[in-house]
């Protein structure tokens, strides 16, 4: 595990103590990307529960691999402000915020009720049915050919399919905006992903006028037509609302069951397990949700604050690993473990408080129909075996590829 390198002094606060400065390469770096999940578990062993990361690319921040560290931060905005929380470059001069993420309580509350209806669990539920035919007619395309490649045929299309639904988008375009969501999320070039935030800025602008002349009933027409309080929401607030659900909704889940299968893949035992206890399927997805999470959660300190006896300061740039945290052997004893019988304790792959994820019921459901369908028809499944597995570098973490056989 690298520790201390070749550190840019200059950029460390002088507060920060010498020792509790790494450069681990968070989800940059050869180790992070060799087996991202197994890197982030050991963190346990070979690092401090806060300490400051030093990132030439994605930039110096503290962080924290406690479950409870990052519970309090994530329900704590007098302290934690999620202001700027997303790297992503905007115009100074027609900057928008990524709503609701960026938004602190109570202002927050205006915005996330605009779509609690639209999420609820209630409303979710009505998509099950169309959530089990997408699966089968996706299995349908592949199931004869004895191969697939799991990420392009079923983990892309399965949530981007009823995401752009729900979102009021043509399917047709799927794969151009999939493209521009892996160029911004996980390019490392800057040249690349600046192209791609703004071929998205260009696309939703043209969308939003669009669907202001011509409203339909989807998740953007509903912002479009809010009035929060009596008042419609600004064009920089649709625009910002908008573009923040665009970029969560094309990546998260595609990643997440990407790494839900190659688990399956190489594991007949587990598949097994997972077929004899049906009546347990909610267990089971709240359990592979906890150990192959896939996102982080940043934040900046409002204020001067000590944690663990480490002293932060106002302006200090504050990360919860989430899925560090969902290793936490102080509340998930052998953390690594899949156990489905775990005593249920609140999970972190949604990060959690006011900015819990708006799409975690509509996630967890599509993760669970896409468990049932699969195995019910797909059984018996395995890597292929010349397959090299590497993952995307960035905030979302998830293999670039699956190859299945069967």
């Amino acid at each position: 595990m690298a520790t201390t390198q070749a550190t840019p002094v200059m950029d460390i606060p002088a507060h920060v103590p010498p020792e509790l400065v790494r450069e681990i390469g968070l989800t940059t770096g050869p180790e992070f990307l060799a087996a991202p999940h197994a890197f982030m578990a050991k963190l346990h062993e070979t690092h401090p529960p806060i300490f400051y990361s030093v990132n030439p690319l994605i930039g110096n921040s503290w962080c924290t691999i406690k479950h409870e560290d990052a519970f309090f931060a994530l329900r704590h905005p007098e302290y934690f402000t999620t202001a700027g929380a997303t790297p992503f470059p905007r115009d100074p001069n027609n900057y928008f915020h990524f709503i609701p993420l960026e938004i602190d309580p109570p202002h927050h509350r205006k915005y996330r009720a605009i779509l609690d209806s639209t999420f609820s669990p209630q409303s979710v539920l009505r998509l099950e049915s169309y959530m089990r035919r997408l699966s089968n007619e996706l299995i349908d395309g592949f199931i004869d050919a004895g191969e697939v490649e799991f990420t392009t045929a079923f983990g892309r299309p399965l949530p981007v399919s009823i995401f752009l639904d729900l979102m009021g988008l043509p399917q047709e375009m799927r794969d151009t905006f999939v493209g521009w969501a892996v160029d911004l999320l996980h390019s490392q070039d800057r040249m690349t992903a600046g192209l791609a935030m703004r071929g998205i800025e260009a696309y939703l602008a043209q969308v939003i006028v669009e669907k202001t002349a011509r409203p339909d009933d989807g998740v953007i027409s509903t912002i479009i037509q809010a009035r929060p309080g009596g008042e419609p929401l600004s064009e920089r607030e649709i625009f910002g609302f908008t573009f923040f659900l665009f970029i969560a909704g094309l990546d998260t889940v595609f990643a997440t069951l990407n790494n839900i299968w190659l688990w399956l893949a190489q594991n007949p035992d587990r598949r097994r397990e997972i077929i004899a206890h049906p009546d347990q399927i909610n267990a089971q997805v709240e359990e592979l949700l906890r150990v192959f999470s896939v996102t982080f959660s940043g934040r900046t300190l409002t204020q001067d604050l000590e944690m663990r006896g480490v002293q932060m300061k106002k302006g200090d740039k504050f990360n919860s690993i989430l899925p560090a945290c969902n290793y936490d052997p102080d509340v998930f004893p052998d953390p690594t473990r899949v156990d489905f019988n775990r005593p249920r304790k609140p999970i972190l792959a949604f990060a959690g408080g006011v900015h819990s994820c708006i799409g975690a019921h509509l996630a967890r459901l599509e993760v669970k129909v896409a468990l049932q369908e699969w195995l019910r028809r797909l059984p018996d499944f395995a890597v292929r075996s010349d397959a090299l597995i590497s993952y995307w570098p960035g905030g979302v973490v998830g293999p670039k590829s699956l190859p299945l056989v069967w």
